[in-house]
C-alpha cells in the first residue's frame, strides 16, 4: 500500500516540475507563526500573512479546498478557492499531499462556525512529500489518534515521530528549555563547562556494565562512558 501511495505521489512531482513548480524551495519569507497570527487577529482585519508548515489535513470540495497547516507554534485553518487563487494556481492545490510543506499567503476571517481561517490568496510548495506520514486521524477537540504508536518505531524513526506528534515536539523544546536555563545558572554563578570523553580507556560507574569497542587508530579496547566524575575531578585538579 505504502509503495502504491509513493508511486502517486512521485507522479505528482514528475507533473509539478513539468509545469516549472520547483518541488524543494529553498526560501520563503514568513510574516510570523500560526499562533502569533491567531492571537493578534482584529474583526475586519485586513492584514496579509505569509505562514509556513506542513500540511495535516486536506478536504477537498469541488472549487474549493479546507486543510490544517501546522509549524512549530500550533495549527491554523486554511482554506483554498479557486476565486481567490486563480486556475494555475488551484491546479497546484490539486497536487498537494498531506505532509507538504507550504507557504500561504492570505488575510484571516472567520468560518460559518466561527473558527479562525486563513484565505489563502498564494500558495507555495516548499517541500513535496513523497513518503506518507502516519498522522493517523482528528477526533472533534483537534487530537490525533492511531499515529506512530509502536515504541520501538518511534525510537527507530524519531523524524517521523516527530513529524506526526506535537507532544513529542514540545518534550524536545522543553528539554531545550531546561538545559539552556541549567547553563546559564552555573554561568551566572562563575562556572565553566568542559567536555569529557565520550569513549574511555577505563570506566567509572560502580557495578554498571559498559558498552565496549575496538579502537583501530589506537589498536586498543575503549568503553562508553557511564560517570564523568574522575575526568572532572581531574579538571579541578588543574584548576
Amino acid at each position: 500500500m505504502t509503495g502504491f501511495v509513493e508511486a502517486a505521489r512521485r507522479e505528482k512531482l514528475a507533473e509539478l516540475v513539468k509545469r516549472g513548480v520547483t518541488p524543494f524551495a529553498y526560501r520563503f519569507d514568513r510574516s510570523g507563526a500560526a499562533a502569533e497570527a491567531l492571537a493578534g487577529f482584529r474583526e475586519n482585519d485586513a492584514t496579509v500573512h505569509r505562514l509556513a508548515g506542513r500540511l495535516i489535513l486536506l478536504r477537498p470540495m469541488g472549487k474549493t479546498t479546507f486543510g490544517h497547516l501546522e509549524d512549530r507554534s500550533g495549527k491554523i485553518q486554511v482554506y483554498f478557492k479557486i476565486d481567490n487563487l486563480g486556475a494555475e494556481q488551484y491546479e497546484l492545490v490539486k497536487l498537494l499531499d498531506l505532509g507538504d510543506v507550504i507557504g500561504v499567503e492570505g488575510p484571516l476571517f472567520r468560518t460559518k462556525t466561527g473558527e479562525l481561517t486563513l484565505r489563502v490568496e498564494r500558495v507555495t510548495l516548499l517541500t513535496k512529500s513523497l513518503r506518507p506520514l502516519p498522522l493517523g486521524k482528528e477526533d472533534a477537540e483537534g487530537k490525533r489518534h492511531g499515529d506512530l504508536a509502536d515504541p520501538e518505531l518511534r525510537a527507530r524513526q524519531r523524524y517521523a515521530h516527530l513529524a506526526v506528534d506535537p507532544d513529542a515536539r514540545e518534550r524536545f523544546q522543553l528539554r531545550a528549555r531546561v538545559v539552556t536555563y541549567v547553563r546559564k545558572f552555573f554561568d551566572g554563578r562563575g562556572y565553566v563547562e568542559v567536555e569529557t570523553p565520550v569513549l574511555q580507556p577505563l570506566y567509572g560507574g560502580a557495578m554498571a556494565r559498559p558498552f565496549k569497542t575496538h579502537y583501530e587508530a589506537l589498536d586498543t579496547d575503549v568503553y562508553l562512558r557511564i560517570a564523568d566524575e574522575l575526568y572532572l575531578k581531574r579538571c579541578i585538579v588543574g584548576g
